[in-house]
């Protein structure tokens, strides 16, 4: 029933919106890479509405093993709507006043809520709810991703979502002179937080060169064709001390091994160095990560993790002509310590995917084949293969 009230009552705001008044007027009511858009004639308004829907059919399992005892589970083969968004954004009075608002609808979750002044590149300002841009894999939107989803070390490294506020902007200099950054202030509680658990807070930054005077747009798979290359590399840091040792879309949570936190247990310090190259239907991207976990209730213990992952895609059909023209071959490897005190210990991911575009990301069929591995000095080794198809839908 309350759903029913939200989306009527969306639709009345919608409608209202739509109706001519003495000071604005709608002159255009189009279909836009944002989906569909309405636009004032002053351009002092501007709506977007775009929804989302992603379908998938996995075999054993859906998720990335984690434990050991996660490869003698039974075969759980499933279909599911693995997720079903809602997009709203556009500005508001003036052109560089703009919002931003995402809704997860099967899981009834409000992901993204912010406001962004972007009046100038070079200095921007950011407000509210979203994901911080501490990874590429992680900040590409799950529907725009080169294989069917993130690799095996995202769990461990991501910061997710986090509400606060942000700086940002791209230095557009001649050259190799191209830069961009990002410094903020957050909870560091995750999302959904209302509070924070002490007095500590979350601080992030992120620096950007883009060497061939190209900046890098957050999405998988060189559609572009770009013909001219362009690449970055980019290295971010965070700093954050509360209950948890990892954050995820249901928000603050742990990582094997550690307990549930009190407020302020956690010391947590992580760095990424990051990069990414695309050129003529070629495309490529790296990470790699190091964390490290200070118990600060019990004896200031430390614990070092680290991963990383390399991934490429190419159309082939640039170097030969029978190969299907939308058709895209990816791979990626990503590697997982962890501990880095227990060498033996070690968890690994081999992907290939099969990306067939029939519009871009926004209708697209991915086929992808995984093999996970488990290493531990005081358990016999352990792999499995992993299968995954998924359809990408957005209107």
């Amino acid at each position: 029933m309350k759903k029913t009230l939200s989306l009527l009552l969306f639709f009345v705001v919608v409608s209202a919106f739509s109706q001519s008044s003495e000071d604005t007027t709608f002159v255009k009511v189009r279909y836009g890479h944002k989906g569909f858009e309405f636009n004032t004639s002053d351009n002092k308004f501007l709506l977007q509405i775009q929804g989302r829907l992603q379908l998938r059919l996995s075999t054993p399992g859906d998720q990335d093993p984690v434990t050991y005892d996660d490869y003698l589970t039974e075969n759980k083969t499933a279909f599911k709507i693995n997720r079903a968004r809602l997009k709203i954004g556009g500005h508001a009075y003036e052109p560089w006043l703009k919002y931003y608002f995402e809704y997860e609808l099967s899981q009834s979750n409000l992901l993204d809520f912010r406001i962004m002044l972007e009046k100038w590149e070079f200095l921007s300002f950011k407000a509210g709810q979203w994901k911080v841009e501490f990874t590429r894999e992680r900040f590409i939107s799950s529907g725009e991703q080169q294989m069917v989803d993130r690799s095996l070390i995202n769990r461990e490294f991501t910061l997710d979502r986090q509400q606060g506020l942000e700086v940002y902007g791209h230095l557009k200099g001649k050259g190799i002179l191209d830069f961009n950054y990002w410094a903020a202030t957050l909870t560091g509680t995750g999302r959904g937080s209302t509070t924070n658990d002490d007095n500590n807070i979350m601080y992030f930054g992120r620096a950007q060169w883009n060497f061939l005077g190209r900046e890098v747009g957050f999405e998988g798979s060189d559609l572009e064709f770009h013909e001219k290359p362009a690449a970055y590399v980019a290295f971010a840091a965070a700093t954050n001390q509360s209950p948890y040792t990892r954050f995820s879309q249901a928000g603050g949570g742990y990582l094997t091994g550690f307990e549930d936190g009190e407020p302020g247990q956690y010391r947590v310090n992580q760095t990424n160095l990051e990069s990414a190259f695309l050129y003529k239907g070629f495309s490529a991207q790296t990470e790699w990560h190091h964390k490290n976990i200070t118990d600060k209730l019990n004896g200031n213990t430390t614990t070092q993790l680290r991963g990383y992952y390399v991934q490429g895609g190419y159309f082939f059909h640039y170097l030969f002509d029978w190969f299907p023209k939308k058709m895209e071959i990816a791979a990626r490897y990503a590697e997982f310590k962890p501990n880095t005190d227990l060498p033996e210990n070690l968890q690994t991911e081999t992907s290939i995917a099969c990306n067939w575009f029939f519009h871009g990301h926004k209708c697209k069929l991915t086929g992808e084949g995984s093999y996970f591995s488990y290493q531990d000095k005081s358990l016999p080794y352990e792999g499995g293969w992993r299968f995954r198809l998924q359809l990408d839908f957005s209107f």
